[in-house]
């Protein structure tokens, strides 16, 4: 819950604390502490000039943890969810803990929805995406990258291998399947 100046909930006695949880209020005494002369004197002056900042207004019906009651005042709405990939990241808000893996998981899944969506429609433009030019690996060639790979201690080194299996992959996958559909259409032509 975002910061109040208001008085939350009803906190246990020190005593009760001491009683549940071992070694608790061991700091407690001032002469235990190092850094009590700096420590601030008075706790309940915030200087905060609002009960509650002012909030910003939610356009969208925003995602937000199971755990949060509300939203933080302010918050970014730069990349509004949309279509699939939006359908799953609210799936994973509105069901899972940020603690879980599913939540993690989903949000993972999220996000390669929305890439490839995004390859798929860059086809639909004047300037589709350009694998080559875009991932790097012409600098392999002209700033000593592929000599590096094998002098240096890189960290990445053991995984090298896989670079080119992730960028090039879905390129070719997407290419076999238009060359199999291409055949079948000209199988079915008639004459």
């Amino acid at each position: 819950m975002p910061y109040t100046p208001a008085p939350h909930e009803t906190r246990p006695s020190s005593e009760e604390l001491r009683r549940r949880i071992p070694g608790w209020g061991a700091d407690l005494d001032p002469a235990d502490r190092p850094a009590v002369p700096r420590e601030w004197s008075e706790p309940h002056d915030t200087g905060a000039h609002w009960p509650f900042p002012p909030r910003q207004p939610e356009l969208s019906p925003r995602e937000r943890s199971i755990e949060h009651e509300q939203l933080p005042p302010v918050f970014g709405t730069s990349v509004p969810l949309k279509g699939v990939s939006g359908s799953i990241r609210r799936y994973a808000y509105a069901r899972y803990s940020e603690g879980r893996a599913a939540h993690w998981l989903l949000l993972i899944l999220g996000d390669r929805v929305d890439a490839i969506g995004s390859h798929v429609r860059s086809f639909a433009t004047l300037r589709p995406d350009n694998p080559i030019t875009e991932t790097g690996v012409l600098s392999e060639f002209r700033r000593h990258g592929f000599a590096s790979r094998f002098r240096m201690r890189r960290a990445d080194r053991s995984h090298a291998w896989l670079d080119p299996i992730i960028v090039a992959g879905p390129w070719v996958l997407a290419g076999a399947a238009v060359l199999a559909v291409g055949r079948r259409l000209l199988r079915r032509a008639p004459g």
